[in-house]
């Protein structure tokens, strides 16, 4: 059974999260978002009421309802939370779609396809927000907008270990697969039910050859994953979700394409043609527009490097981490940290860079998220100082909100950090599963930490312990771990009068 929740921000700008105020058990995941309908009247360009224009039936339905029910689903380019706030292609194009047409954007939360075109078919939802490739088998049973996307199938693979110190790119491309006659007798996962299942087998008509095609539980993303680590060889992806993970994995080849150019679409009941062609109306609109490209670019082209560094130091040498160490100091002093530790932090955040903005919109040398900032009454010309203390600030207050049965200080630092790269939600999901499987919720280190993980396997976000959903939780697990052990040589390598104490 899933959880339904009703979520709201919080009233108090005290940490600028998300609340959940209210749980319910019912069928599916559903997150009723707050409106758009604030944002922009119903009046187009050209002084037509777009109510009138939309035609009538279903899509007079959403206007008269006052919102638009998708299903969509989790995913580092479907829906997600970050530091408190909603993120996502799917959901920002949604939210794009409800200010056009001045209605609520109702999200439901669905992990299973087949289920969610049932709740298509049966009225539930009316729009299937989840990136599909367009297929004539798939047209037969579903209306399908204009493309969002144009993408094609790429095969993912590992590059060979050693890949780095390789003299040539033609000796990595000597270990890679590039042509599809050499899918031959090759075991590829994919996730069962998808076009990637498919192709394989239309490919390996195509070869004359047998492709040993092993349909698996786990989605794309997921599947990824288990390549890069080695757990598996070979998988299927489309190519932009490629992309995306390979930023994550740059042990990861993503270039051998696996079909030609395919469609990518938004799809509806067959019968909501009305309201079908309503929306196709916005995504010309939306195409021709500045912040459809500034959205894709978010998601599609702008690194995320930013958040997590590769190597210990910086290039500041000798007895000082930064240019701002007295002010860490200062701000280390106020939570009791020891400063290299907090230091530590800011250059797991931002390398020391005040003026730094990572693709999601954080800024600064503590990466605060823009409603962070504006609990703590700064903005992008804050000072040095301002920042730190304000980063402070947001630290004590994720400490305060955490659960009293976690009494030794050790811990409570490292789950501070953890809230504070993910959000207090998803941390407290974390111990909650803890708990359940018999492990120590009150310990981070190969406890609760291996339930932060978990958060981005299906078979534990759709718990009904978890509140939060979806997270990819490896980002999480590493932000504590590295700060950690970076923290660890800077003791080593700079003096601090506290260590005559120990």
């Amino acid at each position: 059974m899933s959880l339904f929740v009703f979520v709201y921000f919080s009233n108090s700008k005290r940490t600028g999260m998300l609340f959940f105020w209210r749980v319910l058990f019912v069928i599916t995941i559903s997150f009723t978002m707050f409106s758009c309908s604030n944002q922009h009247n119903s009046v187009s360009e050209n002084g037509t009421d777009r109510r009138t224009k939309a035609g009538h039936g279903e899509a007079n339905q959403v206007f008269k309802s006052g919102k638009l029910r998708a299903v969509t689903n989790y995913g580092s380019l479907s829906y997600f939370i970050y530091r408190g706030e909603p993120m996502g292609y799917q959901y920002e194009l949604l939210r794009n779609l409800c200010t056009y047409l001045d209605v609520e954007l109702e999200l439901i939360l669905e992990k299973d396809l087949l289920k969610s075109i049932e709740m298509l078919r049966n009225g539930e939802v009316d729009v299937l927000a989840m990136g599909l490739t367009m297929t004539k088998s798939r047209q037969k049973e579903l209306l399908f907008t204009d493309p969002i996307l144009i993408t094609r199938q790429v095969l993912v693979q590992r590059k060979p270990d050693g890949w780095r110190t390789m003299a040539t790119a033609d000796e990595i491309e000597s270990h890679l697969i590039r042509s599809t006659l050499d899918l031959a007798n090759k075991e590829i996962y994919v996730e069962a039910g998808t076009v990637f299942e498919t192709q394989l087998y239309k490919l390996s008509d195509d070869i004359a050859d047998s492709i040993l095609v092993v349909a698996d539980q786990r989605e794309v993303e997921q599947l990824i994953t288990a390549v890069a680590s080695g757990e598996i060889d070979l998988t299927v992806a489309d190519e932009h979700v490629a992309l995306v993970n390979r930023r994550y994995y740059p042990n990861l080849d993503v270039s051998t394409p696996l079909s030609f150019p395919q469609k990518v679409a938004w799809a509806l009941n067959v019968q909501q043609l009305v309201l079908a062609d309503t929306i196709n109306s916005w995504i010309t609109k939306f195409n021709n527009d500045l912040v459809s490209r500034l959205i894709f670019n978010k998601y599609f082209k702008n690194p995320r490097s930013g958040q997590i560094s590769r190597s210990h130091f910086y290039s500041y040498k000798g007895a000082h981490l930064s240019p701002y160490d007295s002010l860490i100091q200062q701000g280390a002093s106020l939570i009791n940290w020891d400063w290299r530790l907090l230091a530590s932090l800011i250059y797991q955040e931002s390398e020391f860079k005040p003026t730094v903005t990572s693709w999601a919109g954080a800024f600064g040398l503590m990466q605060l998220m823009p409603s962070v900032m504006e609990t703590y009454g700064i903005d992008s010309t804050a000072t040095p100082k301002q920042q730190i203390l304000a980063g402070v600030s947001h630290l004590k207050s994720m400490e305060q909100q955490l659960p009293a049965e976690i009494t030794d200080s050790l811990q409570r630092v490292l789950f501070t950090m953890a809230s504070y790269n993910s959000g207090l939600g998803h941390v407290l999901d974390a111990r909650r599963l803890a708990e359940k499987y018999g492990f120590d919720a009150n310990q981070w280190l190969d406890h609760t930490e291996q339930f932060i993980l978990k958060l981005s396997e299906k078979d534990y976000y759709t718990q009904p312990e978890v509140y939060y959903g979806y997270l990819r939780g490896q980002e999480t697990y590493d932000f504590v771990r590295q700060i950690t052990d970076r923290y660890g040589h800077y003791v080593n390598l700079i003096y601090d009068e506290s260590d005559e104490n120990q």
